[in-house]
């Protein structure tokens, strides 16, 4: 899965009709709805929309008939194996009817070129791991955790016996770690885990 770096935007004219795509990368639902009303114009005879974040997405049709705008742009994000997205393309009337299935190609369309042409990371999911070790195996975790890319290793406190860390690391990478984190302690060190 990815998601966008940045906002992007595309424009096209379509049988005399404008069609404006804008789309930018998004974590919550009051950002997605935050980014559509910033992006919606106010000039435009329909601002049509969508957005994924994980298993929660929605979109809108903005009086066009149902099922030709929000939905091809939904399935624009999808088709591009995209989350954490929201996408509005936004209409210009030309005097030119497209018809249901011109307008599903219009906004997906326009949707699909924007999307393509953004620029994309890879979404990481990471895990929190608890550690407490001696005094003696920190050095050597927080060197082991340092080979692991995108892993961040912070010293959440002290006990009489050691020290306590909380290690950010990438799902793929967490049974890696707890192997590092066993073998440079010896066994010794107690580590708990959950979900970011």
């Amino acid at each position: 899965m990815f998601t966008l770096r940045k906002n992007e935007q595309f424009e096209q004219e379509i049988k005399k009709s404008r069609f404006l795509a804008s789309a930018g990368p998004v974590s919550t639902e009051e950002e997605a709805r935050g980014f559509i009303a910033a992006c919606s114009r106010r000039d435009a005879g329909h601002n049509c929309w969508a957005f994924r974040i994980g298993d929660l997405f929605r979109s809108s049709d903005d009086g066009e008939p149902g099922g030709t705008a929000g939905r091809p742009i939904l399935q624009a994000i999808d088709g591009q194996n995209l989350d954490r997205v929201a996408v509005v393309v936004s209409r210009w009337f030309g005097g030119v009817l497209l018809g249901a299935g011109g307008l599903v190609r219009a906004y997906g369309g326009t949707a699909s070129a924007c999307l393509h042409a953004a620029d994309r990371q890879p979404i990481i999911s990471y895990a929190v791991l608890s550690v407490t070790c001696a005094f003696a195996d920190e050095a050597r975790i927080r060197t082991g955790v340092g080979a692991f890319t995108a892993a961040l290793a912070e010293t959440n406190g002290f006990t009489a016996e050691g020290v306590q860390l909380q290690i950010k690391v990438p799902c793929e990478r967490l049974d890696d770690v707890i192997r590092m984190i066993t073998d440079v302690s010896r066994g010794q060190a107690k580590v708990q885990k959950s979900p970011v």
